[in-house]
């Protein structure tokens, strides 16, 4: 994590700002007495390990509370792709795959073992938020370790850590079955022992370092295709200190062996799960990301959305994100500061152009606003930014603080005037998708429509009101800062829960666990879907038929069963004049057993 450093003072004084104030303060006897109890409080070897411990507790509930009561993925194709994963890996019979390939199971394996307690879809979700609440908490620890090392002071770190740890960006996607929930602590701890494997001291604390960082970015890998950006910025970093001999031997072979194991083993259980889906073609995301680079004909597009999701990045930290992207340039280029921080600067910056230009040359071409200013790719990263954001209005001076948040806004500004120049009135006429872009909604307060330019005015609204605060009240108004923020990103996450998250859950309802009830299949049975059927529907139900398997083929038109099918189920449209209709090439022995004209489909089943 790069060091922020103020004029001559260096980051060895940040500890020392708030006890040099309250020495100055000359209080009452009373306020003395408190002060005494507060610094013997606060002395005590167990304190800061217990606060940390009850800190981290209140997140997991806070995230347990959020989820409560969720029966069922409602994020297709992701979530049931996912969740077969994690089926397979906790030994339960293979099946087909939504998502139509085998994608990285670093995450699935984390969840698996509740796919191996449970016997009922509903409970074996339930137990995969849970373990999701348990993982995604750890972000509270890593950002306070992450603080520390920029020499903030425990306190200031803790409250900083708790708002960046309660930011809609990092929870939000925690509240579904999907990788991105571990993603943001992988991708911190990373950074966090990079930079401890740079910084000069004991080669021992060295070497641990730099084999906790290899050992991240394989695993990295192993969670999601944008862990391959990972890899490749560690092995060049790698490579870097190999040759200007950045770090010891000791710490090179020791950083390398723990890249080495971690690559190795994510590329076997890819394989290993290749194999239980030998119908399945591994993940072609890096093949058509790569495809789509080189297309001059869509280079256009990559490149706006690219600076679609630097806007969005942008906003959805309320422009502490900005503010951090400021600071790395600087510091990339400035010999004030440390290898370490420099290195660790470069590759902050450099990972958020990687994962921003893969995944604008990776999005489908498809008629969807958020693809765009995509929020989820990046989001990741934004507990990293947030901190070192926060560590840049506390540290820096006023002249290089006005000169950084100068540079946030108009990366902001820009960024975000540029996509409404490019893509026009297209912003507006295409399908809006809340749960892609819940923060700008809900900076915009309309849930119902993308507003850039109202979005804009509210994350920097947020952030001038934080500039201005440290700016009139000095250094140590950042603590009403970090705590104000905390407070707003507890608002937000609640609100984009409410309005996002458990109304998209209710709409599906119906294509997941509400299909398999109307439909009655009985644990165990195995169903065959035509491809004319409703997509929702067809990707929940790798998951929903648990016990069972799941098959597509195109019915309607000739194909037949599978000879362990025991149910199928068809579309069926107001056109159809009655149920049995919908399959005209029926199999001798089958027969229509259950219909919903509401939902669209009929269920078929053989004697």
């Amino acid at each position: 994590m790069p060091e922020v450093q103020s004029g001559t003072e260096t980051v060895g004084e940040a500890g020392m700002d708030e006890a040099s104030d309250a020495g100055r303060s000359g209080p009452s006897a009373g306020a003395g007495r408190l002060l005494a109890l507060r610094t013997s409080l606060l002395g005590r070897r167990w304190f800061w390990p217990a606060a940390l411990l009850a800190g981290y507790v209140t997140q997991v509930l806070f995230r347990l509370w959020l989820v409560w009561g969720g029966t069922h993925p409602s994020v297709q194709a992701d979530e049931s792709s996912y969740l077969v994963l994690a089926r397979v890996l906790a030994g339960r019979p293979t099946t087909e795959m939504p998502v139509g390939s085998v994608i990285p199971g670093g995450y699935p394996l984390l969840i698996s073992p509740a796919l191996r307690i449970a016997d009922d879809p509903v409970t074996a979700y339930q137990l995969v938020l849970g373990i999701n609440t348990l993982l995604n908490a750890l972000v509270f620890l890593l950002a306070y370790a992450a603080l520390r090392r920029l020499d903030l002071s425990r306190g200031l770190s803790f409250v900083t850590a708790t708002a960046a740890a309660l930011m809609p960006p990092v929870i939000f996607y925690a509240e579904f079955a999907m990788s991105d929930t571990v993603f943001p602590v992988v991708l911190l701890g990373w950074l966090i022992t990079l930079h401890g494997w740079l910084t000069e001291g004991d080669a021992r604390r060295r070497a641990r370092h730099g084999a906790g960082a290899g050992l991240l970015a394989g695993y990295a890998m192993a969670v999601h295709d944008r862990g391959g950006v990972v890899v490749a910025l560690t092995a060049a970093v790698f490579l870097g200190a190999l040759v200007f001999r950045w770090a010891p031997r000791r710490a090179a072979l020791a950083a390398w062996g723990g890249l080495a194991v971690s690559v190795v083993g994510a590329r076997l259980l890819a394989m290993w799960l290749e194999a239980q889906f030998k119908d399945q073609p591994p993940s072609s995301v890096g093949t058509k990301v790569l495809d789509n680079l080189v297309d001059p004909e869509l280079l256009r597009r990559t490149v706006t959305r690219m600076i679609g999701q630097f806007w969005y990045f942008s906003v959805s930290s309320w422009g502490f994100g900005a503010l951090a992207i400021a600071l790395c340039a600087f510091v990339v280029f400035s010999s004030r500061f440390t290898r370490a921080s420099r290195v660790v600067s470069f590759v902050m910056v450099a990972l958020l152009c990687g994962i921003a230009l893969a995944s604008a040359a990776g999005l489908p071409g498809d008629r969807r606003v958020d693809n765009w200013i995509y929020a989820r790719y990046l989001a990741p990263l934004l507990p990293a930014f947030f901190v070192v954001g926060v560590a840049t209005l506390r540290r820096a001076r006023t002249g290089a603080l006005l000169r950084l948040v100068t540079g946030a806004v108009l990366l902001t500004v820009v960024t975000g005037g540029i996509v409404v120049q490019v893509v026009g009135s297209r912003l507006h006429k295409v399908a809006i998708i809340p749960w892609a872009m819940p923060d700008a909604l809900f900076l915009a307060s309309d849930w119902t429509r993308l507003h850039m330019g109202r979005t804009t005015a509210g994350a920097l609204l947020v952030f001038a009101v934080c500039v201005v605060l440290r700016l009139a009240a000095g250094r140590r108004a950042v603590w009403a800062v970090a705590a104000a923020l905390a407070v707003f990103a507890t608002y937000a996450t609640v609100a984009v829960t409410s309005h996002v998250a458990v109304p998209r859950a209710q709409q599906h309802e119906a294509d997941a666990l509400g299909f398999t009830k109307a439909a009655g299949l009985e644990p165990g049975e195995n169903l065959v879907m035509d491809p004319s059927t409703s997509w929702e529907l067809r990707m929940a139900q790798g998951y929903e038929v648990y016990d069972g398997r799941v098959w597509t083929r195109d019915l309607k038109h000739g194909a037949l069963p599978p000879a362990a099918a025991d149910a199928a189920v068809l579309r069926l449209t107001w056109k159809d004049a009655r149920p049995e209709d919908t399959w005209t090439r029926a199999p001798a022995g089958w027969y229509v057993a259950e219909a919903s004209r509401k939902h669209g489909w009929v269920l078929w089943r053989h004697r």
